[in-house]
């Protein structure tokens, strides 16, 4: 579960609360099986300081979302996560509007994840579900992509689209997740899809905890996602 807007609140106050330590445990007791974060350039919610607090003190596998930028690599090959997804990151979004363009950037992104590489930190690149980004994803040395399903999120015409994404990733050696846009009506659909292995999930379970709390919400969550 990606818990960023547990830090997008606190952040709107410039409080010390929610703790976005103590909410990652409380995702965990709902049955999540890691946590996810993004540490953005401009800091708009996860801070520097929650990611070490996370790494010390939350007994759970880590996704560390992050621009490909040399400021925020040196943080993350510091906090060694279990992971790293890359995702494109533009100042003005509210949240991230599409896949990285690896077709584009091949050459830089291979570079660039190669450091995490030697370290046995697993490497993620966030991408939309287009033939064209899934095999250059292949040639970077990438062991996973995730699948963006905002599009599916919005219509779900677009279904077929992630399943036929997920099934050539799967021949071509790349393990894959999935996530943005989904919440309890839409989840099961993508959770069924045999080569993904895990739904990357944050804005909707906070949405829902306002009214059942977080682990409540979590627990409900993966009642979706196994029904």
């Amino acid at each position: 579960m990606n818990i960023d807007h547990v830090a997008t609140l606190r952040q709107a106050r410039r409080e010390t609360f929610p703790d976005v330590v103590e909410a990652a445990g409380e995702v965990v007791k709902g049955g999540a099986d890691g946590i996810v974060f993004h540490l953005r350039e401009d800091r708009r919610h996860i801070q520097d300081a929650d990611v070490r607090a996370i790494k010390e003190k939350v007994g759970s596998r880590l996704d560390f979302e992050m621009a490909a930028t040399e400021e925020i690599a040196k943080i993350a090959l510091e906090i060694a996560p279990d992971m790293i997804t890359l995702v494109p990151e533009k100042r003005q979004e509210i949240t991230t509007e599409g896949g990285l363009d690896v077709v584009s950037h091949s050459d830089r992104i291979k570079k660039f994840i190669e450091p995490f590489r030697r370290k046995n930190i697993k490497v993620s690149l966030f991408i939309d579900p287009v033939r064209e980004q899934i095999e250059a994803s292949a040639k970077t040395g990438a062991g996973f992509i995730e699948i963006h399903t905002g599009a599916y999120a919005l219509s779900a015409d677009k279904l077929n689209d992630v399943v036929r994404a997920a099934e050539l990733a799967g021949r071509l050696g790349l393990r894959v997740n999935a996530g943005h846009g989904l919440d309890y009506n839409n989840v099961r659909n993508i959770a069924a899809i045999k080569e993904i292995e895990e739904l990357n999930i944050g804005f909707s379970i906070i949405a829902r905890s306002v009214f059942v709390g977080l682990r409540a919400a979590v627990e409900e969550m993966r009642a979706a996602m196994d029904a």
